[in-house]
């Protein structure tokens, strides 16, 4: 009888010990198949998280870590050069980028669209958003949707010509369309002592529109959605943004903020417009950086990080998920825990039990090396035993253990072991140059899922089989060591 069928006369024969080896086998395997599942589920979810983010990064003062700093450094803060915004955008992880100046402009005969919520009531006016880049980033990344029109040609960026792309709402609201001769009426306005806001002057900027767009990735709520109160606020604000957002090049931005400064300085040269600063009126521009993928974020803050300016940092759109994530990272930082653990125990109690078993059969061993049986085949039929066994309890705990993960991790995610995580933090708002967004530990959570991939399967698989094959390390040692003449004295 060749080693293969002995082994397998082996398994059925001696039932007792084969079911024993099966349950040791079978409940650690269900703690490394639940930790394995809640494992890559938490990873998958913040893959899927980010890469709805997007790859997007900027650079901007580090505020959260020097804020003492910043406070005392006041105006006298480094601003970002063009050159320096162009060398980042060299950088290999970069797909594409822009810079953009900005600035606000009050308008009475412009309107602009207002929220229906009172809290928006006199949030009139427009944002000016300048652009370097002609075919526009935000169209690019689907943040806007061009309807009717165009984007800017190289020569209306290098000339800052008058032209720009307004909303559908605001061109609605204003009976404009794509051609016409858009006159923004820009306010100067200042607060009297009273604290009254005191209207100065007037200066009319006309603007050819060669575009209309609408939002796609900001969306009024309706007043019956689900989410709090101050959520429907916040995400009411972000759309009056956007919808009353108006592209322009930016040489035409920074011309009308030099304007707007040199009629204030007339009118007003005391206003408080000017205080904390000496001019107000250099050239600042928020620089955006598209990605290739979110995987690139790490990488590409550790290239940049060296060349900013004092008091500046790298700023990624999958910074929210850091921000809020920690639920998931917590409970995936506790699985990896528990699969190294389970796997260290798995390793010396499969061992220990396999060599006990050894010792109970050595006459068994002995025999069959006395009659001239070589040792790789004796070794050879208790791999098989090993894996006839193994296979059977591994496959079963992939079913089981993937439940046992699902029930585990809801069981977690809704104690407060992972939830004081997020006391303080439990939605993420974005008003910077990366867009407006709106990301809550409820998006998180509801994307995650524990369930069952070919990832999972092979991954358990590997690391379940390897496992038994490293505990059979001993138990073979222990068969090399067999002298049979001694056995059979």
């Amino acid at each position: 009888m060749n080693f293969i069928k002995r082994a397998l006369c082996s398994v059925t024969r001696k039932k007792g010990k084969s079911l024993i080896l099966f349950a040791v086998i079978f409940v650690l395997g269900n703690v490394i198949a639940g930790s394995i599942a809640i494992q890559q589920s938490t990873q998958n979810v913040e893959k899927s998280v980010k890469k709805q983010l997007g790859g997007m990064a900027t650079l901007e003062i580090d505020y959260e870590n020097n804020q003492e700093e910043v406070m005392k450094a006041g105006s006298d803060i480094e601003q970002l050069k063009v050159d320096l915004i162009k060398k980042v955008g060299e950088s290999p992880y970069v797909k594409y980028y822009d810079y953009n100046a900005s600035t606000w402009a009050d308008t009475k005969e412009l309107k602009s669209v207002v929220a229906d919520s009172e809290q928006f009531g006199g949030m009139e006016g427009f944002s000016l958003k300048g652009s370097n880049y002609s075919k526009i980033l935000d169209v690019e990344e689907s943040k806007i949707k061009l309807v009717n029109g165009k984007v800017f040609t190289q020569e209306d960026i290098d000339n800052g010509k008058n032209v720009g792309l307004i909303s559908s709402k605001v061109a609605e609201e204003n009976g404009l369309s794509v051609g016409d001769q858009m006159v923004m009426d820009m306010r100067g306005n200042d607060f009297s002592e009273d604290g009254n806001n005191k209207e100065l002057f007037k200066i009319d900027v006309p603007i050819q529109i060669i575009g209309i767009f609408e939002p796609t990735t900001v969306e009024i709520k309706d007043k019956e959605n689900k989410k709090s109160e101050e959520q429907n606020m916040n995400q009411q604000f972000m759309s009056m943004q956007q919808i009353n957002t108006i592209y322009l090049p930016n040489k035409t931005v920074l011309e009308i903020s030099k304007n707007y400064l040199e009629e204030m300085k007339k009118v007003a040269p005391d206003s408080h417009y000017f205080e904390g600063s000496e001019e107000n009126s250099g050239e600042y521009y928020t620089p955006i950086y598209v990605l290739k993928t979110p995987d690139d974020v790490d990488a590409f803050k550790e290239e940049t990080q060296p060349l900013l300016p004092k008091l500046y940092t790298v700023k990624a759109s999958t910074d929210q998920y850091e921000q809020i994530g920690g639920s998931m990272k917590k409970m995936s930082q506790i699985s990896g825990y528990v699969v190294m653990i389970a796997v260290i125990a798995t390793l010396l109690i499969i061992s220990l039990v396999v060599l006990l078993f050894m010792r109970d059969r050595k006459h068994e061993l002995g025999i069959y090396l006395s009659l001239g049986d070589k040792r790789s085949h004796v070794m050879g039929q208790i791999i098989i035993e090993m894996l006839i066994i193994s296979g059977i309890a591994l496959i079963l705990s992939l079913i089981t253990g993937n439940f046992l993960g699902k029930m585990v991790s809801e069981s977690l995610l809704n104690s407060d072991i992972l939830n004081n995580t997020n006391d303080q933090m439990n939605m993420f708002m974005g008003f910077d140059g990366l867009g407006s967004t709106e990301l809550t530990t409820d998006d998180i959570m509801n994307a995650y899922e524990v369930k069952f991939s070919l990832g999972y399967i092979v991954t358990y698989l590997v690391v379940g089989l390897g496992t038994v094959l490293l505990a059979a390390i001993l138990p073979l040692l222990y068969i090399v060591r067999l002298n049979p003449k001694k056995i059979m004295m």
